[in-house]
């Protein structure tokens, strides 16, 4: 299978979604990025025929997308002849999928929610067109994370009123799920003191006493999350069967779960929360053929991925059939056709 996939994975910004990075520090590194992509170009390439650069969204660099988004986009760019694949740091599901529409990146992480929105033009994407994006493969569950301190006494959802809370970071898919959990429960954002934070913020925020709770949802372990609870005693708030109903009505893509034992350091039981799948998905335009080897490469490259992050055992052919909440693009259905699956009809785009 060649070489493997290096196990720290370092972020390269494509130039033109350059503008998309927050921060002095992204666009420094993006700025960086760009010259080492340019010259890797120059030395794999004859002039004239250098391969295609797709851009890959991923999201802030302390969650899974991140990691697992680097890897993806080395696996690509390594087997992919004619494609050099260069993963994007962003701010999450909801700015990925603007992206994508706007054609400043060809491939994006989003959670189920977010994308079923941008596919039927709901929700954060009310008044554009639906059916411009696609999914490739749904990934894993993204689980739903509530933490704080063991000292600061919040044991439920209700304790959130009057407390400062990270929700994510604006344009985070993080966001939206904490906002449709809370709203579906009663607790509006007049109701508290949020905070729109990154996953790395959040953690040191909790951890230096600047907010008492916050908000992650990726798949477990999460980096920053497994920082703060070394440094500090943290506490996985729980989620009651009739809070998750109450948003299950409103959000069709979640489901409950958990946040397996041990987990983190100090978290000896199981956590019931909420999940939605997480996706890659593609511009409905992509051609067909790109599409089919994106899949092909991705999927013959799990146990690459798994060294990657542990999250990778849950990547398969099944999970994309049984989870994804939107379509698949034409050139995923047929690589599962030709591997044997049948794709069923929700999930196939009518011509």
């Amino acid at each position: 299978m060649g070489r493997g996939v290096s196990g720290t994975v370092e972020e390269a910004a494509h130039p033109k979604t350059r503008r998309s990075l927050s921060g002095g520090r992204g666009r420094a590194v993006a700025m960086l990025g760009a010259v080492l992509v340019s010259t890797f170009i120059l030395v794999r390439c004859s002039p004239g025929d250098g391969p295609e650069i797709l851009a890959l969204a991923t999201a802030g660099t302390g969650g899974v997308y991140y990691v697992l988004g680097g890897a993806i986009a080395e696996i690509w760019s390594r087997d992919l002849p004619d494609q050099v694949v260069v993963a994007e740091v962003t701010g999450g599901s909801v700015e990925n999928l603007s992206l994508l529409m706007s054609g400043q990146v060809e491939v994006a992480f989003s959670m189920g929610t977010n994308a079923l929105e941008a596919h039927t033009a709901r929700g954060s994407f009310e008044g554009g067109e639906s059916g411009q994006i696609l999914a490739l493969v749904a990934l894993y569950p993204n689980i739903l994370h509530l933490a704080t301190l063991e000292e600061t006494g919040v044991r439920t959802l209700d304790d959130l009123v009057g407390r400062r809370v990270s929700v994510g970071a604006p344009g985070s898919g993080t966001e939206v799920a904490a906002r449709t959990l809370l709203e579906a429960n009663g607790i509006g954002y007049d109701d508290f003191e949020p905070q729109r934070l990154n996953f790395n913020e959040t953690a040191n925020a909790i951890r230096d006493g600047n907010v008492d709770a916050g908000f992650w949802v990726a798949g477990p372990p999460i980096s920053s999350l497994m920082a703060l609870a070394t440094a500090r005693s943290v506490h996985l708030v729980p989620l009651g069967a009739e809070e998750m109903e109450r948003t299950e009505a409103i959000d069709p893509t979640v489901r409950p779960d958990v946040v397996p034992a041990g987990s983190y350091r100090g978290q000896e039981q199981q956590v019931h929360t909420l999940s939605t799948p997480n996706l890659l998905v593609v511009s409905a335009d992509m051609p067909e053929e790109i599409a089919y080897s994106l899949v092909q490469k991705l999927l013959e490259a799990l146990e690459e991925l798994e060294g990657v992050h542990p999250v990778a055992r849950q990547i398969s052919e099944e999970y994309t059939l049984s989870a994804s909440p939107i379509p698949l693009h034409p050139g995923a259905v047929r690589y599962l056709q030709d591997s044997g699956y049948e794709v069923p009809e929700r999930l196939i785009v009518s011509q």
